[in-house]
């Protein structure tokens, strides 16, 4: 266990500095793991989300292949169109739309989707890209909340509860939409200085003929119905049976068989270092579940709490976000439903799962590696030329996740003590 947390806590450490490549770290902190036989080769393979890495590696590809054809670039004109121009709009319309999506298909699909579109509008309109990704970000983990299959942690929950969808969202969009209202305005605010656009850019914008940045029309008749149909099979995967993976591998393939540009061209769109980091991490973590390290952290919960169910409900919620924003939110529920099962006693208390959901899903804003959907956004804005820091992601992450806790936590007060 010493070992599993003294590797995971240096690559931490050097994933801070950044002063080495996150996947270089994530990689080598893997094979350490496995070479100084921390955890097995067979386990290690097996703690790999392979359907974390298909959702991603599917997404990449189809917005890869529809990229070409200038949609993405139309959406963000349009988009930009829409808002007039107006800072304020602007992020209403990109935050909203983002929170939406992930509630409904999912967080890490949504960024992948909006992240494109949204450099792009940046840079019609001649600002930082970074502070709009930032609050997507943000926003597509509290979005995300909002019901069953929105993010994984929910997912997993409703896998061993049996809760339905509508429990998830009766319980959980309550509070997902106040703080998602709260947090976005707060970090409008905070970001504004760096969303002022000028009148000249503001007028381009609005001039723009966004038909004409169709580049290839023919190439966007085959993509166009296969993107479509892709983003609506989400909505329905679990009546269907579909992992997210199997969903965007599927588009994926479609679209390769259909599309006109060459393979190699296609597969050079795969951000390959966003997936092997998380390759390196998922090791890396199944070795602190393996030595019983994230077992520890969550039996602590109980002893922590003395047995009184209000305290247990809050430590619940703030040990599951504090934890989660350092070992990912997924591994993490992993470990702490059984624990919460115990913490029941058997009496199917449910506030208990909804302070598990909304510690572990809240707590996916606090670090850069704690949810997939900001690894995978930030692989994004580092291959448009606009990396984000691990410390950068912090200075936002972490007063984000506070003020969504502090909420959280009169929520449940309220409701469920």
């Amino acid at each position: 266990m010493a070992l599993a947390i003294g590797i995971f806590a240096v690559a931490l450490a050097i994933v801070v500095s950044e002063k080495v490549h996150r996947t270089k770290i994530a990689l080598a902190g893997a094979v350490a793991v496995v070479v100084t036989q921390t955890i097995s080769q067979e386990n290690a393979i097996g703690s790999i989300d392979f359907n974390t890495l298909g959702l991603l590696a599917g997404m990449m590809l189809i917005v890869r292949l529809t990229e070409t054809t200038g949609v993405y670039t139309y959406l963000a004109i349009r988009a930009g169109q829409l808002a007039r121009g107006r800072p304020l709009y602007v992020v209403v319309a990109l935050a909203g739309s983002t929170a939406l999506l992930s509630a409904f298909l999912d967080n890490l699909t949504t960024v992948l989707l909006m992240v494109p579109i949204t450099f792009l509008l940046a840079d019609t309109l001649d600002i930082d890209p970074l502070p709009l990704v930032l609050i997507e970000i943000i926003t597509s983990n509290i979005g995300g909340t909002a019901t069953l299959i929105g993010d994984p942690p929910n997912i997993m929950i409703a896998g061993a509860t049996g809760l339905s969808f509508v429990e998830f969202l009766v319980n959980l969009a309550p509070i997902a939409m106040i703080a998602f209202v709260v947090v976005t305005g707060l970090l409008y605010l905070w970001f504004r200085p760096q969303l002022q656009i000028a009148p000249q850019a503001r007028e381009r914008v609005m001039e723009l003929d966004a038909r004409r940045s169709i580049e290839d029309p023919d190439e966007l008749k085959r993509a166009l119905p296969v993107l479509i149909g892709t983003i609506l099979l989400f909505f329905v995967h679990k009546p269907l049976h579909l992992e997210p993976a199997t969903v965007a591998m599927l588009g994926a393939t479609i679209l390769l068989l259909v599309t006109t540009q060459p393979l190699e061209s296609a597969l050079a769109g795969i951000e390959w270092s966003t997936l092997f980091f998380f390759v390196g991490l998922f090791v890396m973590v199944g070795a602190l579940e393996e030595t019983g390290a994230i077992g520890e952290i969550a039996d602590g919960v109980a002893a922590l709490t003395g047995g009184n169910r209000t305290a247990e409900l809050m430590g619940i919620t703030w040990i599951s976000a504090i934890a989660s924003g350092i070992v990912d939110n997924i591994p993490f529920t992993a470990t702490m439903i059984p624990v919460v099962e115990q913490l029941q006693g058997g009496a199917g208390d449910d506030a208990y799962w909804w302070a598990l959901a909304l510690g572990a899903c809240f707590g996916g804003n606090f670090t850069l590696v704690a949810a997939a959907a900001n690894v995978a956004a930030a692989g994004m804005a580092e291959r448009s030329g606009r990396p984000i820091g691990f410390i950068e992601f912090l200075k936002v992450g972490v007063p984000a996740t506070l003020v969504s806790l502090v909420l959280a936590t009169g929520y449940i007060l309220l409701r469920y003590a």
